[in-house]
């Protein structure tokens, strides 16, 4: 069986726990011995810093991460050098993993009280991880540096250049990039584990590693959800986006102040628009599709050829297809009013959270042209649903909805309550019919096919991400866009200045600027991989056969959405920030010495 299943990985799949990585596959696939003393170097070099991670890169708790995982500290858009608290802030490197299945395994409602009990003896920094759905159980011991201090960052325009109109795509040019330290006591933390700075630039073909925490992944989706996500689920998320993301730029392109209200709700609406896009693009595409049918099929049939399983087992498939069918009608009403109502209001999101008991955030300046538009854009949807989902007559009193939703706003808190409270029965319908329908099933499904995975495969298999530390391996690699558009390996500080128009996402500091000239303008600024990334890898940090430092992740290409689902290598990649390209900056724009020295590198 375990046979099977490696004919069903791709080369470089895998988000691997450090006690699971597959040092043979990759000695067969890339000729190179990962050695036990290779990835606890790793290891204990590597941090989660938020929901991203890092990298100690000193012996003195220097931390190399990116700007955006460490934006709460780095605020100033024109960078920061210094040293300054960053108290919503910590560093948490993983010490040691022990599988306590044993003490775990047994009746579903006594599971709680003995993974309790045994993060209660381990300590405060531990943590008892679920893998495989259940099928096992690790501990996982951290320390953890709570005193962690900003030293430096470039300025926002660098860090994020055309991010606005280059967000998961490529080629990228952003220094994407920040450096923290821990302290201990008051002084900086030693830790001599840490990642030397590579002093050879990356070239195709290499050989990486990569050490993050990504995000939750849902690789044991059926192929009857994928088909959901692609032809229900993920139509209607674009649909509702793109009429807001429409309302926002003609609300812009009335007035500055329109213009500044509208930016950051325009640019998180954005970013989900492109990453459900990506995914459905890629949901889109019969190769991935029937991919995952032929693997469903031979997980499927090997359980029935189980005799401890049996067809009794392969039923589980079946159900969950019919469960998506049936519940696909509902999806629509669903999104609206339960699942996420009234996207890009502010006003809605806190009356919503204040009436169902939830913690309500701060009360923030509101525009009301734009809260207007965007309650406007709600009350049509309502109204497509028709009565039948929603009591249109109290919620628009006889008026049209751009009318209705000025009130809404003009009279404030108590109005949009009011709102809020006449949609609440049907909420409350909605969740409990996608309970009843795929809620349950959809995780005892996921839970019972993981399940069959470890049972037929073992370690030869890896879990679902759980956000808790993983290893990736892949080859630096050009590719082949969507659009038959072929890719460069690197992006270099040359094509950073072929962008510049001193314009919106494209604009650099004037440092930036009068360095031109100093710049080696070939070295690589981004490039990409075939590492199999998840979303909390951003700051991951990437190695080479030695070990060394070679860049840090910072995002994942268009074709690389889909792998939430099921990964992919043809396309799919992952965007790091080259450590030279960092160590160039530092040199010629930032003249920082002191930093440089402190890498081992030098300012010359």
């Amino acid at each position: 069986m375990t046979v099977l299943l490696l004919a069903c990985l791709l080369l470089d799949e895998g988000l691997w726990p450090y006690n699971q990585f597959p040092a043979e596959t990759v000695r067969q696939q890339r000729q190179f011995e990962v050695t036990p003393a290779f990835l606890d170097h790793l290891r204990a070099s590597s941090v989660r810093i938020g929901a991203g991670s890092g990298a100690f890169v000193s012996p003195r708790g220097l931390i190399l991460t990116n700007w955006h995982v460490v934006a709460s500290c780095a605020s100033e858009r024109d960078g920061f050098t210094g040293e300054r608290k960053c108290p919503d802030l910590s560093a948490r490197v993983l010490t040691a993993i022990e599988d306590v299945t044993p003490r775990v395994k047994g009746k579903v409602a006594e599971r709680a009280a003995a993974i309790a009990k045994i993060e209660k003896e381990c300590g405060g920094s531990c943590e008892v991880v679920k893998l495989f759905s259940g099928g096992r159980y690790d501990l996982y011991r951290y320390k953890t540096y709570s005193d962690v201090r900003l030293v430096f960052a470039p300025e926002y325009a660098v860090a994020f250049f055309g991010r606005e109109r280059d967000s998961i795509t490529y080629l990228r040019y952003g220094m994407d990039a920040a450096f923290l330290r821990a302290y201990e006591n008051g002084k900086p933390a030693e830790t001599p584990e840490f990642l030397k700075w590579s002093t050879d630039e990356v070239k195709e073909g290499d050989l990486v590693f990569a050490a993050g925490n990504p995000q939750t992944t849902a690789r044991s989706s059926t192929a009857a959800q994928l088909t959901f996500y692609r032809d229900t689920a993920l139509p209607l998320v674009l649909n509702r986006l793109g009429s807001r993301i429409e309302a926002l730029n003609t609300l812009s392109a009335k007035s500055e102040e329109n213009r500044r209200a509208a930016e950051p709700v325009l640019t998180a609406l954005l970013a989900t628009y492109k990453v459900s896009a990506g995914k459905l693009i890629g949901l889109r595409d019969d190769l991935l599709v029937g991919r995952k049918t032929i693997f469903d099929n031979k997980i499927r049939h090997a359980v029935e050829r189980d005799p401890s399983l049996g067809m009794a087992g392969g039923k589980v498939w079946d159900e969950v297809a019919t469960a998506y069918k049936n519940w696909a009608p509902f999806e629509s009403a669903y999104q609206i009013i339960e699942g996420s109502p009234a996207p890009g209001s502010t006003l809605f999101r806190m009356a919503r959270a204040k009436a169902r008991g939830e913690e309500v955030e701060a009360a923030p300046r509101v525009n009301e042209a734009l809260e207007t538009a965007m309650i406007a854009s709600y009350l049509d949807e309502l109204q497509r649903l028709g009565d039948k989902d929603a009591p249109l007559k109290q919620i628009l009193g006889g008026k049209k909805s751009q009318e209705a939703a000025a009130e809404y706003v003009k009279e404030g808190e108590a109005s949009m309550a009011r709102l809020v409270t006449l949609l609440e029965p049907a909420a409350k319908r909605l969740r409990k019919k996608r309970e009843e329908t795929i809620g349950a099933l959809e995780a005892s499904g996921a839970e019972k096919i993981a399940q069959y995975r470890f049972k037929l495969f073992g370690a030869a298999d890896y879990p679902d991400a759980t956000a808790t530390p993983r290893v990736e391996f892949g080859v630096v690699k050009a590719y082949t866009d969507r659009a038959g558009v072929a890719m460069p390996f690197a992006a270099t500080f040359s094509g950073l200045f072929y962008r510049v128009n001193n314009a919106g996402p494209y604009a650099v500091p004037k440092k930036w600027v009068d360095a031109r000239a100093a710049l080696k303008e070939v070295t690589t600024l981004d490039f990409v991989s075939t590492c199999d990334i998840g979303s909390g890898d951003a700051g991951a940090p990437v190695v080479n056969r030695a070990g060394e430092l070679v860049g840090i992740t910072f995002d994942g290409n268009l074709e690389s959405l889909p792998d939430t689902y099921l990964y992919t290598n043809e396309s799919a990649r992952a965007v790091h920030v080259a450590a030279q390209g960092i160590a160039e900056a530092l040199r010629k724009v930032y003249k920082s010495p002191a930093l440089l020295n402190e890498l081992g590198i030098g300012p010359d």
